[in-house]
């Protein structure tokens, strides 16, 4: 008779795996069933982690406005607000996921090299100097010992990734920067490159240490505007607040160096709340408005007494240059509202008296800006004013269609006199001026180049604003110039003359912060560092773009015309 199965031996079955091998849909059934508990299990497991996260970060986020609070009560409810200009580094500095030209990737890799080799030099034998000398292979304080090419180099590493390199100088800020010297100081000079690089850092960075430094450096220059005027002297002792100007100039205070300070003490208003650095900057833009010509063109020196121009050069060259340059970058920087209008109303101004002063030359009507003395034209521009055509490119956009193309014209023109500048040397780097003769276009006056960054500026203002690769490949040849004539082994220096190639023997500290940078951005996608967001001081350091009435705590990418070592314009 047939033996019947044990209930406990029918369920013993489905654990041995001989059972399922002989009947293959229930095995197919089995392993979708394995499938789907291990991937329940794994989804659960991953929203519980992304919700710990997001928990994580909801707590920062608490912790960074009782914190904003507290320093808020702190400083006893100061009128102006603290702008936010809280941004990743991956929206402004990455490339990945961008589509980028193969030659373009491969110049910016280039110019990148070129930084390396710079900021290397820099940092085997000059670290903590101003300025590197390439060819003694030593340190200099041009500008009394601040780390100028330190500080002047830390957005760029920044923007280019380098970010061992910016480590290792936010260290040094953080730890040796010391502001406290008997030196007279340029405040000109150290507003653009100090105060600027350490604000610019702070907005790439977020790093609170760069903010507190430039708050330090800015307060030790601000007696310098406490004059009768307002309008501010020049030069300023950093350990006594002992203000005064340069003996050569009579007295008198310098255009550029006097109106080229509004970006950085606004922006350092907007991101510590207190307004006197904002006051007293603005302050002397009203003070020019009183009496501002109706061409729009000052003098390059002003009676800090009495806030009236003497008697001297009218130039978009040394030492007037910035002056305009300001006018229209901080419309930009107010975010072009109606609390700024009165800037790009001046700077409009300016640029009818602009157009009085361009003149062409025979026979290949290279355009040109002369320069003026009461009521005669100089056939003469310097390189320093080959701002102007990226600052009127910049600015074109801000005028009715007619205008607008008839300026942005203008701006291609004086760009291609200014690669001339380049072109039509031996070493095809530009010298320090230039002179036109009927039947002669352009001849060299001054002869050395000092590795300035005026026409990289200008071209990479215009390759921005119209696309054209016509912009890139003059840039491109600049820095091929700069590679063949001026890299040594210790960095890079400049030429006491451009004809015949001899070197000088220092690396200006704008050439990593000016030069390098406008070349590397020359070459990367628009939206590294958006025209959009960020505004460029004059030493090409970006701010962020704020509307007037926000305010800013940061987490978050023309020259100028600059006085010499010796008090001369370089």
């Amino acid at each position: 008779m047939a033996r019947t199965r044990s209930s406990s031996s029918i369920r013993w079955r489905y654990l041995n795996p001989a059972y399922y091998l002989k009947r293959p849909k229930r095995l197919a059934l089995l392993f979708m069933a394995f499938v789907f508990v291990s991937f329940f299990v794994w989804d659960r497991q991953t929203l519980v982690r992304e919700h710990e996260e997001e928990l994580s970060k909801l707590k920062e986020e608490v912790d960074r406005l009782q914190n904003e609070l507290g320093e808020l009560k702190h400083e006893g409810g100061v009128p102006v607000k603290k702008m936010n200009t809280t941004t990743k580094r991956t929206d402004v500095t990455k490339m990945d996921g961008l589509a980028t030209d193969p030659i373009e990737e491969q110049r910016r890799e280039k110019v990148k090299d070129a930084m390396i080799h710079a900021w290397t030099s820099y940092e085997k034998y000059a670290w903590g100097h101003d300025e590197l000398q390439p060819q003694s292979k030593n340190g200099v304080d041009s500008f009394g010992g601040l780390g100028a090419t330190l500080i002047d180099s830390l957005d760029t590493l920044y923007i280019m990734g380098l970010d061992e390199q910016f480590q290792r100088a936010r260290e040094w800020v953080a730890n040796s920067l010391d502001f406290n010297k008997n030196y007279d100081a340029s405040v000109f000079e150290t507003t653009i490159r100090v105060v600027g690089g350490l604000l610019s850092a702070y907005d790439l960075s977020g790093d609170n240490v760069f903010l507190e430094k430039a708050k330090d450096i800015a307060d030790r220059l601000l007696p310098a505007w406490n004059t009768p005027s307002g309008i501010p002297y020049n030069i300023i002792n950093l350990a006594h607040g002992n203000a005064h100007n340069p003996g050569w100039t009579g007295g008198d205070s310098i255009l550029a160096d006097s109106g080229t300070e509004q970006l950085e003490f606004i922006a350092l208003t907007q991101r510590t709340g207190d307004p006197k650095y904002q006051q007293k900057v603005e302050n002397v833009i009203l003070e020019l408005k009183k009496n501002f010509p109706a061409d729009g063109l000052l003098p390059i020196y002003i009676n800090p007494h009495r806030g009236t121009t003497s008697h001297s050069t009218i130039t978009f060259g040394a030492m007037g240059d910035s002056f305009y340059e300001y006018l229209l970058k901080v419309w930009i920087q107010g975010n072009k509202t109606a609390e700024v209008k009165h800037y790009r109303e001046m700077w409009e101004t300016s640029m009818k008296g602009l157009l009085s002063l361009v003149r062409r030359t025979a026979p290949s009507s290279f355009t040109y800006i002369s320069e003026k003395i009461g009521n005669s034209l100089i056939d003469k521009m310097d390189e320093l004013a080959c701002f102007a055509p990226g600052m009127i490119a910049l600015g074109s956009s801000g005028y009715g269609p007619a205008d607008s193309t008839k300026f942005l014209t203008l701006a291609e023109e004086l760009a291609w006199t200014c690669y001339n500048f380049y072109q039509s040397t031996p070493t095809k780097l530009a010298g320090e001026n230039y002179f036109f003769h009927s039947g002669q276009d352009m001849t060299v006056g001054t002869s050395w180049n000092i590795l300035r960054p005026e026409t990289v500026e200008s071209l990479f203002y215009l390759w921005r604003l119209t696309g054209n690769k016509t912009y890139q490949e003059w840039g491109w040849n600049i820095f091929q110039a700069f590679e063949k004539n001026s890299r040594v082994e210790a960095g890079y220096v400049g030429l006491k003359d451009v004809n015949t190639g001899v070197k000088d023997n220092m690396m200006q500290s704008f050439f990593l912060a000016e030069t390098l940078k406008y070349l590397y951005l020359l070459f990367s996608p628009p939206s590294v560092i958006s025209l959009d967001e960020w505004v460029f001081n004059t030493e090409a350091h970006p701010l962020k773009i704020v509307s007037r009435g926000e305010s800013s705590k940061t987490n978050i990418r023309f020259r100028g015309r600059r006085e010499g070592h010796f008090g001369q314009q370089e």
